[in-house]
């Protein structure tokens, strides 16, 4: 069932998305960066779950395990119903291997094959929007890569083209206005970005936020235990509404910095996607609770 979740624009491409967006990481299988197993039918399950519930932004990328399979095999379908996000310089590393170690190569051929695989994988002709996956300023500017992405969106494959950046790179690739898009890791536990994203915005650009809640409470969610101790430092369960959890809260507080257009958060557990939804439907923090948490995890730090 359709949920009516509030919509943003992703900054100049005009495209209307959900702000809060699905990392298809999730359904990738174990094979890279600690995933948990995942079977084809939960996979089938989660993705037509998002989409039901009328989120409209769904990214993955080319070294996600089997999240491109998995959105080709059982969304394909449904492809007029979301914005599908996809990132290029990933290599080709076999499925059954059991590794972290998922190298780039920042060379057009590599970009182009990426974005071929993924598109058989994923049974569409085209990608709204392909990104970098991270490559530094040095990488980009010698391997040509913003020309190799523009090749691809003149040859109608690439709708629009973006990059996930971090710090020192960010700034730079913002100044340079060339892409459509920004993805950047925030939440309020991890708020190095905070100022860049607004930056990126008001130039113009979409902004995608990753880890916007913080891969959830350890034990719920697979957040770091290091990373969350802020929020204790900070004495956060005080500013929660009641019956709010803390993953929710901070879902709401990414959704109340202004420069943000949709939050990526990924889980293969429908009861975890209707939890992230209702926090989703009950909008932004409000005025004065945002700006004490703001001050609570700046004392705190």
């Amino acid at each position: 069932m359709n949920t009516s979740l509030p919509q943003r624009t992703l900054g100049r491409t005009g495209l209307s998305v959900s702000q809060l967006g699905y990392g298809a990481m999730e359904v990738r299988g174990p094979r890279i960066w600690g995933g948990r197993p995942v079977t084809e039918s939960e996979a089938e399950t989660i993705l037509n779950a998002v989409v039901d519930a009328g989120i409209t932004f769904i990214d993955t990328a080319n070294d996600y395990g089997r999240s491109e399979e998995f959105i080709g095999r059982f969304l394909s379908h449904r492809r007029d119903e979301f914005v599908l996000a996809t990132k290029c310089g990933c290599t080709v590393v076999h499925r059954d291997e059991h590794t972290d170690d998922t190298p780039h190569v920042w060379t057009r051929d590599n970009l182009f094959r990426g974005l071929h695989e993924s598109l058989d994988r994923m049974k569409t002709d085209y990608v709204d929007l392909m990104q970098l996956h991270n490559p530094s300023v040095e990488q980009c500017e010698s391997g040509n890569l913003v020309e190799a992405l523009q090749e691809m969106k003149a040859q109608g494959k690439v709708r629009f083209i973006g990059i996930s950046s971090t710090n020192p790179h960010l700034a730079t690739y913002i100044k340079s206005g060339v892409f459509d898009s920004f993805q950047i890791p925030y939440s309020a536990l991890e708020r190095d970005h905070e100022t860049l994203i607004q930056t990126a915005a008001d130039a113009g650009a979409g902004v995608i936020v990753r880890g916007g809640v913080a891969r959830g409470e350890p034990g719920a969610g697979l957040g770091n235990q290091d990373r969350w101790s802020a929020w204790e430092k900070a004495n956060m369960d005080e500013l929660l509404s009641d019956g709010e959890t803390r993953t929710g809260f901070l879902l709401r507080f990414t959704h109340s910095h202004p420069g943000m257009t949709t939050n990526i958060v990924g889980t293969k557990n429908p009861e975890h996607l209707q939890e992230n939804i209702e926090a989703a439907q009950r909008g932004p923090l409000t005025p004065d609770v945002y700006s004490e948490a703001k001050r609570r995890l700046d004392d705190a730090a």
